[in-house]
Parts: structure tokens; C-alpha cells; sequence
């Protein structure tokens, strides 16, 4: 499980002493400060996930801390903890989004104890969405480069297959124009080639002997050279 860490901000040493005595059973890993900028110094060197802060203190209200905290760890869900005579500055901080939820003193124990709870899984549930939604930005980043490795491939054997068909029917406009007939006999035995003089030396229209067996089409004589030259190979 990941280690929480809870930061708490009070002017007065007996309300963090009696904080401290709360929260520790709940085994969050305690930070405490007497002030703002002590606060803003131990939240730059440790991965806080909780601030509780109080609204009153010398130096620095604890609005302006909490705002002042989302800055330089924007992902903390920041808590405060205050009286009620606070609640028009609680309540502007809140709508500039600075404060995640407002708790009054004195304060009910079970209540704060529930409320840091659900503080840290808030926080975790977001830090969650936002691994998921980089794992699936850098699976979408990877199919998309295989994509387009892909698409690459294609056009290249595109290319391959085009410059093969104009090679062939380069190759069958260079027959058709032999001075001589041209007949080709696959391994089946049947016709696979045949210029337009072959057909015409057979006495068949253009393209009546393809694909038929040579025995049937080609004269008797022709179909035995054929057939000799078959077994020379």
C-alpha cells in the first residue's frame, strides 16, 4: 500500500500535540508545522497526499497557504480546519477550488478521523485515473506508431505488386507482338500463354485456348513437342 503522508499546519503546539495523538493510531505517516512557510517547505520535500490546515495564523492565513500548496503539489487534497467566524474566506478559497472540504473547532474526533480518511482515498483514486490515463495515452501513442508501421508496409508492398502487374503486362504486350506463336503450358498441362498468332495458327479466336488442357486444344503435332520438352527438363 502506498505510504500516506499527512501534513498538519497549526500555530498552536497543543492543537497539533492533540492532532498528532488523534490521526497516529490510523498509521499515516505524520508531518506537522507551526506555520505556512514551514508547511510550504516540508511539502516541497516530501509526496504529501493530506494537508489539514488551520485558517488563523501569524504570517500566513491558511488560505493562502492551502492555494499557495496546490502550486506546488497540485494533486493533494487540502483540508481545513477552522471556527465558523472564517467561513467567507473558507468559503471563496473553496470555490477557487484551494480547499477540498472545511471542518470546524472544535472538532468531533471521529469525524476528522472519517474525514482524513476519505481525504486519502480521494487522493488515491485520482493518482489511479491519472496512471490509467497514461498507460492508455502511451498504448494509444504505441498502436499509433504501429499503425503507422503498418500502413507503411502496405503502401510498400502496394508499390511492389504495381511495378509486378506493369512488368507483366509489359511483358504479355511484348508477346502479343513476337513475329512468331507463343503457347505456354503450365505444369497441369494446361494452356497459360497464348498470343493472338498462336491463336490464329490453331484456328481459335484470341483467347479461346486459355486455361483449356493442351491435349484437348493444341494439334496433335505441337501437343508432342510440348510434351517432349516437358521431360527434357
Amino acid at each position: 500500500m502506498t505510504q500516506r503522508i499527512l501534513l498538519i499546519v497549526d500555530d498552536e503546539e497543543n492543537i497539533l500535540r492533540a492532532l498528532v495523538r488523534l490521526l497516529r493510531r490510523d498509521g499515516y505517516t505524520l508531518l506537522t508545522a507551526g506555520g505556512g512557510a514551514q508547511g510550504l517547505e516540508l511539502l516541497a520535500q516530501h509526496p504529501v497526499g493530506v494537508i489539514l490546515s488551520d485558517q488563523r495564523m501569524p504570517g500566513m492565513m491558511g488560505t493562502e497557504f492551502l492555494e499557495r500548496a496546490k502550486e506546488i503539489r497540485p494533486d493533494t487534497v487540502r483540508i481545513m480546519l477552522s471556527g465558523y467566524t472564517d467561513l467567507q474566506s473558507v468559503t471563496e478559497a473553496i470555490n477557487r477550488g484551494a480547499i477540498y472540504r472545511f471542518l470546524t473547532k472544535p472538532w468531533d474526533d471521529e469525524l476528522l478521523r472519517e474525514n482524513i480518511r476519505q481525504a486519502f482515498e480521494h487522493h488515491e483514486l485520482r493518482a489511479e485515473r491519472d496512471r490509467l490515463a497514461r498507460e492508455l495515452q502511451a498504448a494509444n501513442e504505441q498502436l499509433a506508431q504501429s499503425n503507422l508501421g503498418l500502413e507503411e508496409r502496405i503502401a510498400s508492398q502496394s508499390r511492389t505488386l504495381d511495378h509486378s502487374i506493369r512488368l507483366l503486362e509489359l511483358s504479355r504486350e511484348v508477346l502479343e507482338h513476337l513475329p512468331v506463336g507463343v503457347v505456354g503450358v503450365s505444369e497441369e498441362g494446361r494452356i497459360a500463354v497464348a498470343n493472338t498468332l498462336a491463336h490464329r495458327l490453331v484456328g481459335q479466336p484470341a483467347g479461346a485456348l486459355l486455361e483449356h488442357a493442351a491435349i484437348e486444344v493444341l494439334p496433335p503435332a505441337l501437343h508432342e513437342i510440348c510434351h517432349a520438352m516437358e521431360h527434357e527438363k
